[in-house]
């Protein structure tokens, strides 16, 4: 049976791993085309030195139940960039959903270091790979984006704009990235809201990601092993579960209700009735605010 994107197309900037490849493989169980782009490929590795590639990210994808298609694509290059969207308009003829995923950064900021310690080489590049990217794709993307009414664009984010405007995130430079990707998404909506279309900020929650598995030495198979040494761990939450935001948000006739906001993986998932893998719903923000920052013990209890 067809999903409820069948004939959209989507484009997911930044899915090769982690939060993106998770939104693919969802858009993807929706039916959509889906195109899906970075720098990793099986035949080059980013500076990331990881093994997941574009390419895999599009076969689950296809096998999902959509049409994963894998395009290199460094979005700091706005040539790169301009020839992907000419590409996917003379494939397809139109877009759907931009989700602006390009993040890149993690081996880039100090924890708790001063924007006179830090690095500057490394903030600025986090800034450029956070930021810059999403400006060159929606700047690219948009015009193909707006040829029909209905479009969304997602801008994620780590942490929501309620949690953001009242919590220092990381350093200068973390902070700031994050909270420039969600000014993005409003000021998007006053440019696109009255062309037609759909901006809001998403941010998952405390996401198992190839990357964190591997940090707390893990798979996603074993990962409540972690616990014991990280145990608010327990509210964490697959890749898939804010990948089921995106497709509910796409699939809604009546997303521009949302235009301009920010939201949770948690937030949306008892408004769209969708839950993570396990069945669970895990509301991490929600959980940050009322248990982690306080300094409670951890208790997932009424969280997930």
């Amino acid at each position: 049976m067809p999903g409820p994107l069948e004939g959209r197309v989507a484009l997911v900037a930044g899915a090769t791993r982690g939060a993106g490849r998770g939104i693919a493989v969802e858009l993807g169980a929706a039916s959509a085309t889906v195109y899906v782009t970075g720098r990793t490929t099986r035949e080059h590795r980013s500076e990331y030195d990881r093994p997941e590639t574009i390419e895999d990210t599009a076969d689950l994808v296809t096998e999902a139940g959509g049409h994963g298609i894998a395009v290199p694509t460094d979005h700091l290059d706005p040539a790169r960039v301009r020839a992907l969207v000419e590409r996917i308009d003379s494939e397809q003829g139109r877009l759907d959903v931009l989700v602006n995923d390009v993040w890149g950064g993690e081996k880039l900021f100090e924890w708790d270091t001063p924007v006179w310690e830090h690095d500057l080489d490394n903030g600025l590049r986090l800034l450029r790979l956070g930021v810059e990217t999403h400006a060159i794709t929606s700047h690219h993307a948009l015009p193909l984006l707006l040829r029909r009414p209905g479009g969304l664009v997602v801008e994620m984010t780590d942490g929501t704009a309620a949690y953001n405007r009242d919590t220092y995130r990381v350093n200068f430079f973390y902070d700031l990235a994050k909270a420039s990707v969600l000014r993005m998404a409003f000021a998007l909506a006053h440019e696109i809201g009255p062309r037609g279309a759909t901006a809001v900020a998403l941010t998952p929650g405390w996401l198992r990601s190839e990357m964190m598995l591997d940090a707390f030495g893990v798979r996603e198979e074993n990962w409540r092993d972690a616990l014991e040494k990280y145990p608010h761990f327990a509210i964490s939450e697959t890749p898939r579960y804010v990948g089921r935001a995106v497709a509910a948000l796409a699939a809604d006739p009546e997303v521009a209700r949302f235009n301009g906001q920010s939201f949770s993986s948690g937030g949306l998932a008892p408004v769209y009735g969708f839950t993570d893998l396990d069945g669970s719903r895990p509301d991490a923000w929600r959980y940050m605010v009322e248990v982690q920052d306080p300094g409670r013990p951890a208790d997932t209890t009424g969280y997930r």
